[in-house]
């Protein structure tokens, strides 16, 4: 165990940032393909988290699609259960289910519900009620950390979760219980439901670092510094860790961008055609 996990505390190989790029415009297309059949969806903020998505399946988790249940994988939870559309295309990509799946998306009868299931192989989590991730992911790496095993666990919420109580309830936790082999990661893309995030979040970070938690803030667009954010808190130094990312939602996709209200998309048959262009160019 111990020459495991001096091993598991080591970097992974230099990352190909090309490579990692090509992976995040795949998962892009997977999204805009989901979105394309069922003709709506939360696709602004899959967009955004997409490169995200890529660093983490593509460099950072120890899994394996061959088999989901696994006991010695990293767990990623996905507090976000909206986000599913790019979950799904992250798994597809991955390898977890056929890219031809992703055409049902939403549909009636489905196994890729709108938000997320965790009878889809990969999904470690029911989504839906928000605020609810960080606590889960919480008692998985205490779980993991009390029975001596070596895991990571990574746990993806919004910033729209920090007008949550729970999520704090639970960053207390993390860090009472030095649960330095968890990561939060913080979509701060400024969206939800109804229009903004209009409750003083701000300043995200220093709230983290006020938790108890190694802290850094990034572009979570930039792949190259959610690399380099994810080496700078690789360390295991009895404290939780937070990412701070600032993403665009609709990213690569400027007309989506440029929309003002993004939580939900909906779109003329048509118009998809159009939105495919548009990411084909950016990229």
């Amino acid at each position: 165990m111990a020459t495991e996990m001096a091993a598991r505390r080591n970097a992974p190989e230099p990352a190909d940032v090309t490579e990692l790029s090509r992976r995040a415009l795949n998962i892009r297309r997977h999204i805009v393909t989901e979105a394309r059949g069922k003709g709506q969806g939360y696709v602004a903020q899959g967009l955004g988290v997409a490169d995200l998505l890529a660093v983490l399946y593509f460099r950072e988790l120890r899994l394996d699609p061959d088999n989901a249940d696994w006991t010695a994988r990293d767990r990623f939870v996905l507090s976000t259960g909206h986000y599913s559309i790019a979950m799904y295309a992250v798994l597809a990509e991955y390898g977890y289910i056929p890219v031809d799946e992703l055409n049902t998306y939403g549909m009636a009868g489905s196994r890729l519900p709108m938000s997320t299931f965790d009878d889809v192989p990969g999904i470690e989590m029911v989504g839906g009620s928000l605020g609810h991730g960080l606590g889960q992911g919480v008692g998985m790496a205490l779980a993991a950390k009390l029975d001596g095993r070596d895991l990571r666990v990574i746990v993806e919420i919004s910033d729209g979760e920090l007008q949550e109580g729970s999520t704090w309830e639970a960053a207390m936790s993390a860090a009472t219980f030095n649960l330095d082999q968890l990561v939060v990661a913080i979509d701060c893309n400024g969206i939800q439901a109804d229009g903004p995030v209009t409750t003083r979040i701000e300043p995200v970070a220093d709230k983290w670092r006020a938790f108890g938690f190694d802290t850094v803030e990034v572009d979570g667009n930039d792949i190259s510094k959610l690399c380099a954010a994810f080496d700078a808190l690789r360390e295991f130094n009895g404290l939780p860790k937070a990412i701070v990312m600032r993403t665009v939602p609709g990213k690569g996709i400027p007309t989506l961008e440029a929309r003002e209200r993004a939580h939900f998309v909906r779109t003329e048959a048509g118009e998809w055609d159009k939105l495919s262009a548009e990411l084909e160019r950016s990229w």
